[in-house]
């Protein structure tokens, strides 16, 4: 074999340059890569591969432009990484490594999206999660865009290149599988800057959007979110479904492996905003949201108290009196209320005479008809704490039906679809308050995967653990749980440990794991980002 490799290019018809890259690849030969043995030898720990091997794909890729026979000998070197990383993961106890992975337009250059997925492959990873829908833009070609958001790529001369369709079809060939990362309800800053789209936008009981009421605020969180290009959407509108039908479709007319779905909640609000406490601060106050909610009315009476409740943001006495009177023929069956006219019953021994009993009528939807309900703990028998708790559940409910509908198009396909959350994102604050993400990851679909960012900073392992731990006790029997991961290999970052260190405590705390992924590409190789940021290759 390494004889023939030997012969294959002439170096009379090569330039120098392209000369000097095919010796370097001759010269590799030596190193015993090629040989008998089996190919999960020859990687590392993490199914990584080894130096020698890198290096030596590098230079085929380099030769390959110039020589037909050096391309041919760089598509067998794809097959044989492609194999090797594949055998070690079938002997690993983690048997999927996946990759968090954004584009620049700098990378559409030739060779460049090889270059990527090269040096992912090298790092052991078989799946990469590729961000195509993002800050008010999407991963698709301007010539074959019917969205309502820009082009990644807007330069001149671009109008065709189609990055998602390349990474797919070159990932597979190199045995990776590649996964859409999308954003679900942050539309972007860009899409709530059209006129015809305002009806859409999310809404607390002020009546700001998420834009307008963070203005001001930071630009940033510490995991690089952008909070000026952050646009919510009232999941309940119908616009907003129909606007991310199409976006969907035409990711998936691009044949990924899946598709991972990415802020599926409302906004962290910033200081004392990231506490829910009131019904005003919830993201329900978009018109379909709102008719939403008062569709959960069981009659005439139910619904006066819940838009009483919206309107105001409380109930008083004389509201219940008031709604009381209008509707006397409506008992109510949500709630202990005490008379609110002062007035006892008759404690004479004299028997009264009896009228037929009305049978209490529910006022509005419960835990049958409303499921995050059963996941809210009672706060009490009023009709204001029970109208609080309703519209939390309410709130939750759209999120729980966008990803629904998202999810069931791709599955539909028979893709596999997943949702990207926080552990920390459902969790109940003091008494009445809830985190305003308000992300209700306990109630996803069993038949999606699970994706918890676990990104604890506690200056060791016992944090990120732990957030690992609290998904796999609360998630159903058989949920795919696949924990993300933030940091680099072999190194501290932002005060977090390296991943091997991350991932061995991991294994040892829940062993039931098998996939893992790590948030992100850019954060292993800066300058290299640095120079596709800009174009400095």
């Amino acid at each position: 074999m390494i004889r023939n490799w030997l012969t294959v290019v002439p170096n009379q018809t090569l330039s120098r340059k392209t000369r000097r890259v095919v010796n370097l690849f001759l010269s590799l030969l030596l190193v015993p890569l090629v040989n008998s043995k089996s190919t999960s030898a020859q990687v590392l720990p993490y199914c990584q591969l080894s130096p020698e091997q890198i290096t030596l794909k590098d230079s085929l890729r380099l030769a390959a432009a110039a020589s037909p026979e050096a391309q041919k000998q760089y598509e067998d070197t794809l097959t044989q990484n492609a194999q090797a990383v594949f055998q070690c993961r079938r002997q690993s106890w983690l048997k999927e490594q996946a990759i968090w992975l954004r584009l620049y337009p700098c990378d559409a250059k030739p060779g460049a999206i090889e270059k990527i997925l090269d040096d992912l492959v090298n790092r052991g990873y078989n799946k990469v999660y590729l961000e195509v829908f993002y800050d008010g833009q999407v991963l698709l070609p301007a010539s074959d865009n019917n969205t309502p958001w820009p082009s990644v790529l807007r330069s001149p001369g671009t109008e065709t290149v189609d990055l998602l369709a390349e990474t797919v079809e070159k990932g597979r060939r190199r045995g990776l599988e590649v996964y859409a990362w999308m954003f679900l309800l942050n539309y972007g800053y860009t899409y709530t800057l059209r006129p015809e789209r305002e009806a859409v936008l999310a809404r607390n009981g002020e009546g700001q959007t998420t834009v307008t009421a963070i203005a001001g605020g930071s630009d940033s969180n510490d995991y690089g979110e952008s909070y000026t290009n952050q646009g919510f959407v009232d999941p309940y509108n119908p616009q907003a479904r129909q606007d991310y039908q199409t976006l969907l479709n035409a990711i998936l007319a691009r044949r990924p492996k899946g598709v991972l779905f990415d802020y599926v909640r409302y906004p962290k609000g910033l200081g004392g905003a990231s506490v829910a406490a009131k019904v005003k601060d919830l993201w329900i106050y978009g018109d379909a949201s709102q008719q939403a909610f008062l569709q959960r009315a069981n009659n005439d009476k139910g619904k006066e108290l819940m838009r009483r409740f919206l309107r105001q943001g409380y109930l008083t006495e004389t509201d219940i009196k008031q709604v009381n009177a209008l509707y006397p023929e409506v008992k109510p069956a949500n709630s202990e209320v005490k008379p609110t006219t002062g007035e006892t019953q008759p404690t004479t021994g004299e028997t009264q005479p009896t009228t037929p009993e009305v049978k209490p009528t529910p006022l509005w939807q419960d835990e049958k008809a409303l499921t995050p309900l059963a996941s809210l703990a009672s706060m009490g028998n009023s009709l204001q704490q029970q109208l609080w708790r309703l519209s939390v559940a309410h709130a939750q409910q759209g999120i729980l039906e966008f990803l629904g509908f998202a999810s069931q198009a791709v599955q539909q396909r028979g893709l596999s679809a997943g949702a990207v959350f926080f552990p920390e994102g459902n969790r109940r604050i003091r008494e009445q308050g809830f985190d305003s993400r308000l992300q209700p990851w306990d109630q996803f679909s069993p038949t999606i995967e699970w994706h918890p960012m676990s990104y604890g900073v506690c200056g060791n392992t016992s944090c990120i653990v732990s957030q690992v731990q609290t998904v796999v006790s609360q998630a159903p029997s058989g949920v795919q749980i696949i924990p993300a991961l933030a940091g680099d290999w072999g190194k501290v970052i932002n005060h977090r440990p390296s991943l091997e260190t991350q991932m061995q405590d991991i294994h040892a705390a829940t062993p039931q794991i098998k996939a893992i992924s790590h948030y992100s590409y850019d954060w292993q190789d800066p300058e290299f980002t640095r120079q596709r940021k800009f174009c400095q290759r």
